[in-house]
């Protein structure tokens, strides 16, 4: 029998971790703030993170744990509120299930976006009830950002036990080495799990297709507005690792000393860095996201994109794609871009495309210079790297493509299907007391949720989006077969945008992403 969604009953659960103490809500068991790892403090902090020990007892799961320490930003307020209490002991995970019991359910484990930065497996935003209640067990995670996660402080000061900028991957594998390990007592089937993720989680999904280090531990996978060409080169990460030692006034410390600074100092560092590379002080070249994994040669061997040709991934399907509009959530609060002088626009167009800007120019010669430029750096940093990942793990496995285009009328419209539009319907959490404000509610909005969510839970259950009244056809070279969701039924449009897709086709992959 259903029960009412406000109640709540206590449930406990006996895993290989130890025992934990959930709630139920409704039809859906809740566990939050699980330890995955040893707290990466004092002399584990920039180490590789290590696994935890079962604990005794019963350990309390009814309240988020903390979240790595970050900057709150207008973004984070927009897209689900204040995260809760900072600490470096954030390595935790949420569990949603429908029953704690011998069902092998699908597993869907959520990594967040934030510009490897900000957020939290905890934002509500995230809240994976409603996928749950489609009989799939969800997890969202936490792992180090920014200097705490993607710092490489082992090239930076010549130190091989420091940091090397990979160890944010290495936390979120470990979490689904407790996933493998432990899952199976909250009703879920360790041998059905699904990774995704959006904006630099679906980077990290890339990421996480391409390295050794992951086979086995998922089956399927799901990378929205974050692709694979990503990652700095030891070199250039060391370089950002010496900006921070600058910015932190400690260029000649020991390790021993950096690793006694309170994290509050080494956040404070950070802001002021990320402030010099958003206000165009970037003298240093160092990028406008600056902490991304660090191709340290071991854990991540090579550039994912590059890996991903070769094979990496091979056998697991794919589900990517993008917004519309994606790059319209950083511009449009912006006087300086959206006054940009066409002498500025194809300033920008001819660094990046060289050889190729009279035709890159020709192929965004629609709407007003803040349009185009909108939708040039929609392609180079999301919709290109999408192409480039579904052709480059389609020789390898099933792949199947997507374009969000539900527009927000938030602020009169101007932000578009900017980025990260899609996750209050793909989370079913777009109709919250804040949230409708940007997502929208309504009927269609309705339809929308119901429509993603069916089609992701399937991907994880199956490896194929297709749901009940909806045909997904898998991507291929010769069609390239794209399923389109907006204010009207999902439907398939092939080739999207084919003008401006060959006009990137010569343009190295080095241009392209972050």
């Amino acid at each position: 029998m259903d029960r009412p969604a406000g109640e709540l009953e206590n449930i406990i659960v006996e895993a290989p971790c130890g025992r934990l103490a959930g709630l139920r809500r409704g039809d859906v068991f809740v566990f939050k703030g699980i330890p995955f790892a040893t707290p990466p403090v004092g002399p584990l902090r920039w180490r590789m993170p290590e696994p935890l020990s079962p604990w005794s007892g019963v350990r309390d799961a009814t309240h988020f744990g903390p979240i790595c320490p970050q900057a709150p930003t207008q973004i984070e307020a927009l897209l689900g509120g204040t995260l809760g209490e900072q600490s470096e002991d954030c390595l935790n995970l949420n569990i949603w299930t429908p029953g704690c019991d011998a069902t092998r359910r699908p597993v869907m484990v959520w990594i967040h976006g934030g510009a490897f930065v900000i957020g939290a497996g905890s934002q509500g935003l995230y809240d994976g009830s409603h996928l749950a209640a489609r009989d799939c067990v969800v997890v969202t995670i936490n792992y180090r950002l920014g200097v705490f996660g993607f710092l490489n402080l082992s090239d930076a000061i010549g130190e091989p036990g420091m940091s090397t900028g990979a160890e944010g991957i290495a936390d979120q594998l470990l979490a689904l080495h407790w996933v493998k390990q432990n899952i199976a007592a909250f009703g879920g089937d360790p041998e059905n799990v699904t990774i995704f993720g959006e904006s630099a989680g679906g980077m990290s999904v890339a990421t996480l297709l391409s390295i050794p280090a992951g086979r086995g531990l998922f089956h399927n996978a799901i990378a929205q507005s974050g692709a694979a060409d990503i990652g700095y080169s030891r070199e250039r990460s060391a370089n950002v690792g010496k900006a921070f030692l600058d910015e932190l006034g400690a260029t000649a410390a020991t390790p021993d000393e950096l690793r006694a600074l309170p994290y509050s100092t080494l956040v404070k560092a950070q802001i002021a860095l990320l402030a010099d590379l958003r206000q165009g002080r970037d003298t240093r070249k160092l990028g406008t996201v600056a902490f991304q994994p660090t191709i340290d040669g071991n854990l991540i061997p090579q550039r994912p994109i590059h890996a991903i040709r070769a094979g990496a991934g091979n056998g697991i399907p794919l589900l990517t794609g993008t917004t519309k509009d994606e790059w319209r959530l950083f511009s449009a609060a912006s006087p300086r871009l959206r006054l940009m002088s066409r002498s500025a626009w194809e300033a920008r167009v001819r660094k990046v495309a060289g050889e190729q800007a009279p035709a890159m120019l020709a192929a965004y010669s629609q709407g007003t210079t803040f349009d185009r430029f909108n939708a040039f750096m929609t392609d180079r940093v999301f919709t290109m790297p999408a192409i480039r990942m579904l052709e480059a793990q389609g020789a390898h496995a099933t792949v199947y493509a997507y374009r969000f285009d539900w527009c927000s009328t938030f602020l009169r419209g101007v932000m578009g299907s900017c980025h990260a539009l899609e996750l209050g319907f793909m989370f079913g959490t777009y109709n919250t007391k804040f949230a409708g404000a940007l997502f929208g509610t309504g009927p269609a909005a309705d339809a929308l949720a119901n429509a993603m969510m069916d089609c992701w839970t399937s991907f994880a259950r199956s490896g194929n989006p297709s749901a009940p009244s909806i045909a997904w056809p898998a991507y291929d070279p010769e069609n390239r077969s794209t399923m389109v969701f907006g204010d009207q039924a999902p439907h398939v449009i092939d080739d999207p945008n084919e003008t401006r897709r060959r006009a990137w086709k010569d343009v190295p992959d080095v241009n392209l992403g972050p």
